[in-house]
């Protein structure tokens, strides 16, 4: 079985090319940006291209002189692991190596959180993450690099495998993040700053697109980001990925007895997108046989030596990663997402929104040019 995936036009920006187009800013290189003096790059955790337009009411700022082609595409998984290195790296996940969210750490047979889990699962993110950042590429060039988020995230293993070689700053509200940014932008010139925004996301996962609350989690990010960026500096408003929203009864849980779990060790990655990980000696082909069948209509079922080769993790794949990608990748149709019934913890069960899968609404995020970026300044 070989996956089809969705169309992505040829002309179509991708997630792991912004680094690239950033560098190229900064070196003065024409591209497909246009010139700044420094350059600022907002992530917005979660917001998808499709929900924005279907909200714009609600985010009239950031949609202000934004078209149907202020589009980029994410890379698979659409997860934030996943696809947060991608753009601060220049690579597909195949590279860097963070290729799900829970993936197996075959030296030791357990399966480790590479999101949130560097200092308990005890992974060194120089080992696990080994591609330079942006920040490092740009700061080996003479240019100085920040990172503003977060304070409670300034130490973490995520932050030193995808982060590292900026300087970060910790800012609590959206809008003191992002009036922080374009100050670091003002005071530096020829420097790179990343501006994360994760309000969306958090909403997302705990109340659903639509929500009450992430309506006001996009409103708070669209008032934080109406403040006018300094002149002569560029600003790129995008996203790690988009997001859909699964029911109770779209989910499909695997309990005792099912035939998908025959042979089956550990199920890893996240509920769109499941690594499936087989007992030594299983039989792979009986294995995603079960899958295909038990799992028709609802998912692609694809063997790992059928996922590398269709090139859904880019179109090199080193070993590293490819002993972290499940023997069975298994992808959510539509808005169905897959559960673990016999794990102890299924606090999982309780997200709304969810990523990982290849809809356009997962893949599909914005490409926003304000500041010296804007096309009115061209």
């Amino acid at each position: 079985m070989s996956l089809i995936l969705p169309t992505v036009p040829t002309s179509a920006r991708m997630l792991d090319g912004v680094a690239g187009d950033l560098i190229a800013v900064l070196e003065q290189v024409p591209g497909a940006l246009a010139p700044a003096r420094s350059v600022v790059l907002v992530v917005v955790d979660g917001l998808g291209a499709i929900q924005l337009r279907a909200h714009a009411g609600h985010a009239r700022h950031l949609v202000a002189g934004v078209g149907k082609k202020d589009v980029a595409y994410s890379v698979f998984p659409t997860t934030t692991a996943a696809a947060l290195t991608s753009l601060v790296t220049g690579v597909a996940p195949g590279m860097h190596g963070l290729v799900g969210y829970r993936v197996l750490d075959s030296s030791r047979d357990r399966l480790v959180n590479v999101l949130s889990g560097w200092e308990t699962d005890g992974i060194d993110p120089l080992i696990w993450q080994p591609q330079p950042t942006i920040f490092e590429q740009v700061t080996a060039r003479g240019h100085r690099a920040f990172a503003v988020g977060m304070q409670e995230y300034a130490r973490s293993g995520f932050t030193r495998a995808t982060l590292r070689g900026a300087e970060f700053f910790g800012a609590q509200s959206a809008e003191d993040r992002v009036r922080l940014a374009y100050q670091l932008a003002t005071d530096n010139p020829g420097s790179l700053t990343y501006c994360y925004l994760p309000e969306v996301d958090k909403a997302g996962h705990r109340h659903g697109v639509d929500s009450g609350e992430w309506i006001a989690a996009l409103e708070e990010v669209d008032h934080a980001l109406a403040v006018t960026p300094p002149k002569h500096v560029g600003v790129l408003i995008t996203a790690d990925h988009g997001m859909v929203d699964v029911p109770a009864h779209r989910h499909i849980v695997l309990d005792h007895g099912d035939a998908r779990l025959d042979g089956v060790r550990h199920i890893g990655g996240e509920p769109r997108m499941l690594h499936v990980y087989l007992e030594p000696d299983t039989a792979v082909d009986v294995v995603s046989r079960n899958w295909r069948t038990e799992s028709d209509g609802d998912a692609d079922v694809l063997t790992r030596a059928e996922a590398i080769s269709s090139g859904v993790y880019g179109s090199v794949v080193t070993a590293d990663a490819a002993a972290r990608i499940g023997d069975l990748v298994v992808i959510s149709r539509g808005n169905k997402a897959f559960y673990d019934g016999t794990a102890k913890d299924q606090r999982s069960r309780g997200m709304i929104g969810q990523h990982g899968a290849l809809t356009p609404e997962e893949r599909q995020v914005p490409y926003i040019r304000r500041g010296a970026f804007s096309t009115t300044a061209l």
